[in-house]
């Protein structure tokens, strides 16, 4: 069965990773998620979520966390932040035992929105994380001006999206994040690169990158972060 079926009409139909649930109080680790639009017209949101102690206490500095940015994985052009595997892994592993405040990004997926626009999307989230750092306003997220410690802000993400965390850290070390905020560390989980002859990788071969590339868009950033 194939993972994703493009028809010649432009309809797309998923069939791995399609499942979503729904923000909530988890019962088993009681960390809080909540779902924040930040580009609404064009799908572009997040998934917060924030460990016990900090959804039953107030604004105390000692009990501001680092923050982590995920992007999940899925060859740019599968899976939803809101999906049950990615949520769970982000909930159960990364925010009840790493004790952090975690974001979870979700942005257009190709080919319906072929790349950069993934990176743009990512790239946005991150700019839209670090604005908070200069404190609240009347469209700022409670839970990142109260809660998040952004002079510890970290990335991480898997496959594609390895890719995109690679991108996003070159990009603010580049052109800089709102309020000076600086990118402490980033796990790159089993990322994905492409390339082409002597020292690439992923894919088996040439033919591979190129049937790929097509299909995703091959806009994408250069090794130094730029278009």
């Amino acid at each position: 069965m194939p993972l994703i079926r493009v028809y010649k009409s432009g309809r797309v139909e998923r069939y791995f990773v399609t499942d979503t649930t729904p923000a909530s109080l988890d019962p088993a680790t009681e960390v809080s998620s909540k779902g924040v639009a930040i580009s609404p017209d064009i799908g572009v949101s997040t998934r917060l979520y924030i460990p016990k102690q900090l959804a039953t206490t107030g604004d105390h500095p000692e009990k501001r966390l680092p923050v982590l940015v995920y992007y999940h994985g899925g060859g740019f052009c599968l899976g939803t932040a809101f999906n049950r595997v990615f949520h769970d892994f982000v909930n159960s592993l990364v925010v009840a035992q790493a004790n952090v405040v975690a974001v979870s990004a979700e942005y257009r997926l190709a080919p319906e929105h072929s790349l950069p626009a993934a990176y743009e999307d990512s790239w946005a989230i991150l700019r839209w994380v670090a604005a908070h750092a200069a404190g609240g306003g009347h469209a700022a997220e409670a839970w990142l001006v109260e809660h998040a410690d952004f002079e510890r802000v970290y990335l991480a993400g898997e496959s594609a999206r390895g890719n995109i965390v690679h991108h996003m850290a070159m990009r603010a070390g580049r052109d800089g994040l709102p309020c000076g905020v600086r990118i402490r560390g980033m796990t790159l989980i089993h990322p994905y690169f492409f390339g082409i002859g002597q020292g690439r990788v992923g894919g088996d071969g040439p033919g591979d990158e190129r049937e790929f590339g097509e299909a995703v868009g091959n806009d994408m950033p250069g090794d130094d972060g730029t278009r």
